[in-house]
């Protein structure tokens, strides 16, 4: 037998925040769109309880995603291990973290201590409530294809993951929902700097045309990012409007609907859990300052020629996006030289990997922003198993494969890790899958 117990809670500021995700903008919240969630999913089997947490917000990072996990335990008794924290990594919510790469960035403040204080106390009332109201239900499970709401981020016809895990959560007479979650993994960055509303962007409008034509208002949605280091809806949107995040998330949305239709329901689906820490990812080493200044500078020289060549948008996008990581490098290699990009390392490390087992199907916790490929790897290997990032923390940028980093674009530049952190992420989610199965 199954209980479960699902609660959201608005965590929309109260207060203007600078709305992080797109550098030298000076982006101020003037209004909301659409509000912001902290929802939670609570799920006991008799012997094993787990608890998602999915939030409206860019990140949450590691010492904040540590504080919440250990006060839900101490109040719920679940523990910390057993419970994830993700963000849908929106880009028109509040900045959650002083990154390193941005410190030279003038335009980026830091993190507002007030805000973060009243979304860490939100995420806990919300996960304390969903432990409360836990009751019998049943779960269901089915998958949506995404196709549609964006590609590769370089190369459209690179490689992508459009396989949407919906778990759908009913009362025991399966009469309605209690809530949804699903894993996406596509970046939410329909809209852009001359954008000033809070907005969940296209997973927060999905879920929005979830509850009104689907599963109804109470249903408590939860939407977690998958590998979507270098996936993006740019190919594919026409503008970077409201419009435009509400078509994608209503392609999304009746995607999940979709596949509604075919949902199989297991019999007593069994729970489970465990994590392992990596305690170090091997380090990226930055290139002399005056080394990093020549290539923006290259760059700078590149985008005054595409301009006057009126090059196509998303080309003339990438190279802007190449601008911004060749600034944070000079930031990066300043910061190595000087010592300092030490202090970061210590706020992303240990690295921790998360395993939530919810019947045949296995939810995997990466923290930071991690491309697509080391997602598949893992899933090549591995039925009905779905990487989940932005789990737990933030690893202050990129992981990359070794192609982008060869190449040098914007994620490669403010990475802080080598690309061999992701094979290495990649093997470590292998032994502790492999421990799980061979119980």
């Amino acid at each position: 037998m199954i209980k479960a117990g699902a609660s959201e809670i608005v965590i929309t500021p109260e207060t203007s925040q600078f709305l992080f995700g797109y550098p030298h903008v000076e982006r101020y919240s003037n209004g909301v769109h659409d509000d912001l969630y902290s929802a939670a999913l609570f799920l006991d089997d008799g012997s094993t309880q787990i608890m998602f947490i999915s939030n409206d917000l860019i990140f949450v990072d590691k010492k904040m995603s540590t504080e919440i996990r250990r006060e839900i335990s101490q109040i719920t008794g679940i523990p910390a291990k057993n419970i994830m924290i993700t963000a849908t990594h929106t880009h028109s919510g509040p900045i959650m973290t002083n990154y390193a790469s941005s410190l030279n960035d003038p335009i980026v403040p830091k993190a507002d201590a007030v805000y973060l204080d009243f979304a860490k106390e939100k995420m806990i009332s919300a996960a304390v409530s969903a432990w409360q109201n836990a009751a019998e239900a049943v779960l269901g499970m089915t998958k949506a294809d995404s196709t549609g709401i964006g590609t590769n981020r370089r190369d459209p016809a690179g490689p992508s993951d459009h396989e949407v895990p919906v778990l759908a959560v009913m009362d025991k007479e399966r009469s309605k929902y209690l809530a949804c979650m699903m894993v996406g993994t596509m970046h939410p960055t329909v809209l852009h700097e001359d954008s000033r509303l809070i907005s969940g962007d296209f997973p927060g409008l999905a879920k929005q045309y979830l509850k009104k034509q689907v599963m109804g208002d109470e249903c408590v949605m939860l939407y977690h990012s998958g590998p979507c280091g270098n996936q993006s809806p740019r190919h594919v949107v026409k503008a970077t409007t409201f419009a435009e995040a509400e078509r994608l998330g209503v392609i999304l949305g009746k995607a999940v609907e979709k596949a509604a239709e075919s949902v199989i329901f297991p019999d007593n689906p069994v729970l489970a859990a465990d994590n392992l820490f990596v305690p170090d990812l091997e380090r990226k080493t930055f290139p002399a300052t005056d080394q990093a200044k020549k290539k923006l500078n290259k760059l700078l020289v590149k985008m005054e020629q595409m301009v006057e060549a009126h090059a196509p948008h998303p080309e003339v996008r990438t190279l802007e996006c190449d601008i911004f990581g060749a600034e944070e490098t000079v930031t990066l290699s300043e910061l190595s030289e000087n010592g300092e990009l030490d202090n970061y390392y210590e706020l992303s490390l240990p690295a921790e990997i998360q395993l939530l087992v919810i019947g045949p199907w296995k939810f995997i916790g990466w923290s930071g922003e991690i491309f697509v490929e080391y997602g598949l790897a893992v899933k090549k290997q591995f039925e009905n198993t779905f990487v989940i990032t932005m789990a737990n923390g933030e690893f202050q940028g990129y992981i990359v494969t070794p192609e982008a980093a060869e190449e040098g674009g914007y994620e490669a530049s403010n990475s802080l890790f080598t690309p061999e952190a992701g094979n290495m992420l990649v093997r470590e989610t292998e032994k502790l899958l492999k421990a799980y199965l061979n119980q």
